[in-house]
């Protein structure tokens, strides 16, 4: 008989994109687990379509209708308590998760982010590292503390700012390579292979990466 794979919880706000990539390397085994419910607080969030697509458990809850945040998250986390989540992937779910939900799963909450942390934390990374004038951008996964975009780094990717870009067209760089580290991310947490000691994530028997320089323009 076959290992039980563990149980990924995803939640979503919006078109999903992320969700999909983590599907997809499920469905590939590119990642040691099996995405076994959505969740999202949008009605109309095409990241409920994707999951139902590959007959993945979706349910839909609107926070307006819970009292506080306090309470919205904890019927969130009994609801993936009941699909037997053992890890919970934040993938455009454009709410501040509360103690409630982090006591819940201690230490079992990623979040992807478009920015290189901790510079631009918030909503909209891409935008204020345009604003900003920085010359790279990229993009963050990381455990979830209380705090905004705070939590101990996992892993970055690192793209270019190019002077004619535009908040979409970075943004959407920076999505390729989001749908790149997050499945690389969740793997690693899955095989074991992360440990954190304060502020900062260890990884075990993972390629170290080669020294390298670039530069914008490269000129």
């Amino acid at each position: 008989m076959s290992t039980p794979r563990p149980v990924i919880a995803v939640l979503v706000s919006g078109g999903g994109s992320n969700l999909q990539a983590i599907i997809d390397a499920s469905e590939t085994g590119a990642i040691p687990g099996r995405v076994g419910v959505v969740v999202a607080n949008k009605a109309d969030a095409y990241g409920l379509v994707r999951a139902r697509n590959h007959g993945i458990p979706a349910e839909f809850l609107d926070h307006r209708s819970f009292e506080s945040r306090e309470a919205f998250d904890a019927r969130v986390a009994e609801i993936l308590r009941a699909h037997g989540a053992e890890l919970v992937c934040l993938a455009g779910f454009m709410r501040v998760v509360t103690p409630v939900f982090l006591r819940a799963f201690p230490g079992r909450v990623l979040n992807i982010h478009p920015a290189l942390l901790p510079s631009f934390p918030g909503t909209h990374g891409p935008r204020d590292a345009l604003r900003y004038g920085v010359r790279f951008s990229g993009c963050t996964v990381h455990f979830l503390d209380e705090g905004v975009d705070t939590g101990p780094i996992v892993a970055q990717a690192v793209v270019p700012v190019y002077e004619d870009d535009n908040e979409e067209t970075l943004a959407a760089r920076i999505l390729e390579e989001e749908h790149r580290i997050y499945p690389m991310a969740i793997r690693l947490f899955l095989e074991g292979k992360l440990t954190v000691e304060g502020r900062r994530v260890f990884t075990r028997d993972v390629a170290r990466i080669p020294e390298f320089s670039r530069r914008n323009p490269d000129a």
